[in-house]
């Protein structure tokens, strides 16, 4: 049976499949290097992967606004959460996954430098810093990411459980 491009009332289709384990596998190397950074700084691993950071989160900011796009989009003929909880919990993945990189992309403008991703120029540098945005960088963009973290590792722990009830297998909808 070939999969869907659209998602169906019974499950995902190639495209939002495609986006959601994309952005695990990229959110999987965010938390990697923001792990390695707090437990093992100063080690070569951890350069590596923080290196990459502002790059890659760049590339979720880009991919969770075509995500929201599309979600809004397919909204119709999207598979029913399992309950009002699962609906919520998903509302505030959104939030964070757009909240974190959002803040950080404040934070980046405030700092007068430059951000460049792969040798694109999206916010040149030489500005003046401007304090309150570098603040709420420096205040919210690490702590709403462990928030998104535990959110995530709540989203994979509930994936589980429902899929021990034949009537809310959601993980089969989106494997």
């Amino acid at each position: 049976m070939a999969l869907a491009m659209m998602d169906t009332k019974t499950q995902y289709g190639i495209v939002s499949r495609v986006l959601h384990w994309g952005m695990a596998l990229l959110f999987a190397w965010q938390f990697s290097g923001a792990v390695f950074r707090v437990f093992f700084e100063d080690t070569a691993l951890e350069a590596f992967l923080w290196g990459t950071h502002r790059t890659v989160g760049v590339i979720l900011m880009a991919l969770i606004l075509l995500r929201v796009v599309w979600a809004l989009f397919s909204a119709s003929r999207r598979p029913e959460s399992v309950g009002v909880m699962a609906k919520l919990g998903h509302i505030a993945l959104y939030a964070l996954m757009l909240a974190v990189p959002g803040i950080a992309l404040i934070r980046q403008y405030g700092s007068g430098r430059a951000l460049d991703v792969f040798g694109v120029n999206l916010m040149s540098g030489g500005g003046e810093r401007v304090d309150w945005m570098v603040n709420l960088g420096g205040l919210l963009h690490g702590e709403l990411g462990w928030a998104l973290l535990a959110l995530i590792a709540g989203h994979i722990i509930m994936a589980f459980v429902h899929r021990r009830s034949p009537s809310q297998d959601v993980l089969s909808r989106m494997v």
